[in-house]
């Protein structure tokens, strides 16, 4: 098998699950979303589409990497158990958040996220530093979403289901 075919499935798979995030996401964002209370700093509902789409494209292309060097899935086992628990947590949070409005839920949730992520770093590092790297930015947004998933929890009680 080319090189290429197993990078391009590692590449696609976290981008299904934001495809679907994205149908979820949709209808929210013009209705419930829009009437909440949202902080001054948050990044532009434009933007949200674009930097996941990246981060989906970076992290997939990390675990291929990691499955690469790592000898597969029988020598990579844990390290890539780990990322897919994160993608699961990652596609998980739309739909607590938008889908049922349980904003305090989806808090909980993306903060397991976040140590998850964290986690897959950890493991990821000793196969390739590379692979530790590209999930550097999906960390940094995530702490930038965990924030901002907060600061609406906050501040809009009233809102929620």
């Amino acid at each position: 098998m080319s090189d290429w075919v197993p990078a391009a499935g590692a590449i696609i798979l976290p981008n299904i699950g934001g495809v679907f995030g994205a149908y979820i996401t949709r209808s929210e964002v013009a209705t419930w979303y829009k009437t909440l209370e949202k902080p001054k700093w948050r990044p532009p509902n434009w933007l949200f589409g674009p930097m996941w789409t990246s981060l989906y494209c970076s992290m997939g292309y990390a675990s291929y990497l990691v499955w690469r060097d790592g000898g597969g899935f029988e020598g990579a086992m844990l390290p890539l158990a780990a990322y897919g628990s994160s993608l699961a947590l990652n596609w998980a949070w739309t739909p607590i958040f938008f889908g049922a409005h349980k904003m305090g839920w989806a808090a909980v949730e993306i903060l397991a996220y976040w140590g998850n992520v964290a986690g897959c770093m950890y493991l990821f590092y000793p196969i390739n530093k590379t692979a530790t790297y590209l999930l550097a930015p999906l960390l940094g947004w995530i702490t930038l979403a965990s924030s901002l998933n907060i600061w609406i929890w906050k501040n809009n009680k009233d809102k929620q289901d």
